[in-house]
């Protein structure tokens, strides 16, 4: 079931959320200050290219510069990567096909904002980073 639903999602929505974690990773790469950022945009767009059967947990000994990280990051990208989610996820829920595409949508929208500090794991195993 999760690869029937990956696929859907690839095709419907998760091919242009890549794109667009892809070109903030890229943008944010381009100082040397930005590339913690701009991993992590990546991180999070391979998540997004693929995200059912993983799950995001929160890193131990993650502390106050991923904090201060979280907060750059909400004003440099999170908010557009975020805004992206909403309007897709809305866009999907249109469709009874499209709610569980939607919802999934609506669960990365707290990982665009504040993704320094998590760790995504597959669901089985949702307790390996702690």
């Amino acid at each position: 079931m999760k690869t029937i639903l990956n696929i859907i999602w690839l095709i419907l929505c998760g091919f242009w959320m890549f794109l667009g974690y892809l070109l903030a990773g890229a943008l944010l790469c381009v100082t040397i200050i930005g590339i913690p950022f701009g991993v992590a945009a990546f991180r999070i767009g391979r998540y997004a290219l693929w995200p059912f059967g993983y799950t995001v947990v929160d890193r131990r000994g993650a502390g106050a510069p991923s904090c201060v990280g979280n907060v750059l990051w909400l004003v440099l990208a999170g908010w557009w990567l975020a805004l992206g989610h909403i309007v897709t996820g809305i866009a999907l829920c249109v469709t009874i096909i499209g709610i569980p595409l939607g919802i999934a949508n609506f669960k990365l929208i707290p990982v665009s904002l504040l993704p320094l500090g998590k760790e995504i794991v597959a669901t089985d195993e949702p307790f390996a980073a702690r």
